[in-house]
């Protein structure tokens, strides 16, 4: 059985992308049929790098096309003068043509993608318009529980205007991969769907957004096979006890999400999973943190986290 190629893309020179991912690298060590890609600049950190020779045979090349000829037992190091934003577009490029099968990415800021020349706002519109795929979601997995985003960011006057029956059912079908990816004993559970108002609109007298989409996504998900249950009460729904009723949190917008998803799991530990792209990838659930960078500070929990979940979604798709 061939390798699982696995790229690692560091995110901007100047933040704490490739700290955190040679101490992930260094962490985890080599992985039984993975094979790592890593894109760095040629200012990368030779403590870092000394620390990942700590553990890997490395070969250096300049660019992926050299890279993807290397073959054996190495990690192969890709020192590159291209802007992180363009080995983003070039790592999913690879994907698309099952040159390489999966993706984990460091932080990359809007503005280096601005200054790359591309109008795409973050990593999830770059892989849209590569992949050609109308809908995708992001998702998060935790070690307490999981979320999936129905909307992703948008003003809050904006919000209300996409929710419908058409966009929880779509961000539902992705939430259900998300699902299935789990182990068995959470896999079993159901997604539980959030709704938008509170107290979930009070039957119509909170705002009638629940009262347009839950009926209709009731027969929907029967029709699928999918288990959930909603609306759940939101200030209610990620109460401790409630964490193990369900497989999957499904969050109609951006922070009612992720603020109980980093209030429990912090900065520096869970994976963003972009769902509903043909190809495996995952990411940090942090940002740049360019006010340590240099500073041996960053945390790579969340990076071991987006390699392992990495490997094991590549796996499943075998």
């Amino acid at each position: 059985m061939s390798n699982k190629r696995i790229a690692l893309t560091t995110g901007d020179d100047d933040g704490i992308g490739f700290e955190v991912t040679a101490k992930a690298l260094h962490k985890l060590g080599p992985q039984k049929g993975v094979q790592f890609f890593l894109w760095r600049n040629d200012n990368a950190s030779a403590k870092y790098l000394k620390l990942i020779d700590q553990k890997f045979k490395r070969i250096v090349v300049d660019d992926l096309e050299e890279a993807l000829k290397v073959e054996g037992n190495y990690l192969v190091d890709i020192c590159s003068d291209q802007s992180p934003a363009h080995w983003v577009e070039a790592t999913a490029k690879a994907c698309m043509k099952k040159q390489l099968d999966g993706m984990a990415t460091a932080p990359l800021s809007k503005t280096l993608i601005k200054d790359a020349g591309l109008k795409d706002l973050g990593h999830t519109d770059i892989l849209k318009r590569l992949s050609k795929t109308k809908t995708v979601h992001m998702g998060f997995a935790g070690s307490e529980f999981n979320v999936v985003l129905a909307t992703g960011h948008l003003a809050i006057s904006q919000v209300s205007k996409h929710i419908s029956f058409s966009t929880i059912a779509e961000a539902l079908l992705n939430a259900d991969l998300l699902r299935k990816s789990l182990p068995t004993s959470k896999r079993s559970k159901p997604i539980g769907v959030l709704g938008l108002n509170p107290h979930s609109g009070e039957q119509g007298m909170i705002g009638g957004e629940e009262l347009m989409v839950f009926p209709n996504l009731a027969a929907f998900a029967k029709e699928k096979k999918i288990p959930y249950e909603g609306p759940l009460v939101p200030d209610a729904a990620f109460f401790k006890e409630n964490w193990k009723k369900y497989s999957v949190y499904l969050c109609l917008y951006h922070d009612q999400g992720l603020i109980p998803f980093k209030m429990i799991h912090g900065q520096d530990s869970g994976v963003h999973i972009s769902l509903g792209i043909p190809f495996v990838r995952t990411s940090v659930d942090h940002g740049t943190a360019k006010d340590i960078f240099g500073k041996n500070k960053a945390n790579p929990n969340s990076m071991i986290d987006a390699i392992r979940w990495s490997i094991n979604l590549t796996r499943q798709q075998a």
